[in-house]
């Protein structure tokens, strides 16, 4: 090294943590002040979050979120393998168009959540509303997974072309409509009469096992101590699917 040459400096190390405060501050000044948190540290805390919108979008794998209060519309929508925990409820569109990563909410959420979901898991502690896992799809290997530990509100699973959803609690009205992929998993099976035209409802399989435990057991260990856990067997669970690949094909033939 010659002596007009200096040495660069080393870059300093992400932070383990670090902790912001929203209260009522205006969503896009709230985004900023934690991506900013996000490029120090690997894992931020928010407190006191108060309906700002798209928290955790497109947040890439590495990074965490631990978020106290209510987080608004759009949560950890485009997320693209980070984490995010809410310690309460969420609001709308939760994972909408979510690549990959994990959403735990210790609480319930609003409507839509799973919006066009492509990838990764969103586990829901209570009820959620309606239209969740609406147009949720598989690609390319990726297999969305949502886990809903109360009720669900009507619609859920709608337009469904790909991905996992289990509900441990009732389903609403409209269960499935426009179904024409993926597996829904119900602890409660539907009455006679129930099942939508196009679908069948049957009991699991080994092949179904195989997808439901590990997504029972994560719900356990997420909300241990917190809900009554579900035994992790699948035993009992009862499957939703479409029929064939071309479910509703009568209904559009000349």
């Amino acid at each position: 090294m010659s002596a007009t040459e200096t040495k660069e400096a080393p870059r300093p190390a992400a932070m383990a943590h670090e902790a912001v405060e929203l209260g009522t501050m205006h969503f896009k000044e709230a985004n900023e002040l934690v991506r900013a948190a996000l490029s120090r540290a690997d894992e931020v805390e928010v407190r006191g979050a108060g309906g700002q919108r798209y928290l955790g979008c497109a947040m890439p794998a590495g990074k965490r979120l631990q978020i106290h209060g209510t987080p608004g519309n759009d949560l950890a929508c485009y997320m693209d393998g980070g984490e995010v925990e809410v310690f309460g409820n969420a609001q709308d569109q939760v994972g909408n168009t979510m690549n990959a990563g994990e959403v735990a909410v210790h609480g319930r959420c609003g409507d839509a959540a799973g919006y066009g979901m492509r990838g990764g898991a969103i586990y829901i502690r209570n009820d959620c509303g309606w239209r969740v896992g609406v147009h949720m799809k598989e690609y390319e290997g990726h297999r969305p997974a949502i886990v809903v530990g109360g009720d669900a509100g009507s619609f859920l699973g709608e337009y469904l072309a790909g991905g996992v959803i289990v509900l441990l609690g009732h389903a609403g009205a409209h269960l499935a409509t426009g179904m024409h992929g993926g597996v829904i998993y119900l602890a409660h099976p539907l009455s006679d009469g129930e099942t939508p035209a196009g679908l069948l409802h049957e009991p699991v399989d080994e092949a179904d096992l195989a997808v439901l435990r590990p997504l029972l057991k994560r719900y356990n260990q997420l909300f241990a101590g917190e809900a009554q856990p579900v035994s992790e067997e699948g035993s009992g669970f009862w499957r939703l699917r479409p029929a064939s690949s071309r479910p509703y094909g009568a209904l559009y033939a000349g």
